[in-house]
């Protein structure tokens, strides 16, 4: 069984910054991919960025790209979310999800929530 843990949410004004982590762990798990993906109320889950654990490749979507960065820490099996530049239109649950080796389907975080104030 795979624990996901995502910290690093809070209250920030426009044009701050958060960095939120995402710790993964569990008896076996062997990191294959992170993503990232928020919700905002009323709205649909978006997804934000992810990371490919071997090669270091990383994607982000169009909404975010310039002003939030993807990373990893190998030795922690812990990925990261830089968010500069927030916006209010950033305030969302972020929630963490995470895939092995091997594992066909991803394991989930709690989210923490990030609200960015106007």
């Amino acid at each position: 069984q795979v624990q996901v843990e995502e910290s690093g949410g809070g209250l920030v004004q426009a044009g701050g910054s958060l960095r939120l982590s995402c710790a993964a762990s569990g008896r076996t798990f062997d990191p294959y991919i992170m993503v990232w993906f928020r919700r905002a109320p009323g709205k649909e889950r978006e997804f934000v960025a992810r990371i490919v654990w071997s090669s270091l490749d990383t994607y982000v979507a169009d909404s975010v790209k310039g002003r939030f960065t993807i990373s990893r820490d190998n030795a922690k099996n812990t990925v990261y979310l830089q968010m500069n530049s927030l916006k209010p239109e950033d305030t969302a649950v972020y929630y963490c999800a995470a895939k092995g080796t091997g594992y066909e389907s991803y394991s989930w975080g709690q989210g923490t929530q990030v609200t960015v104030s106007s």
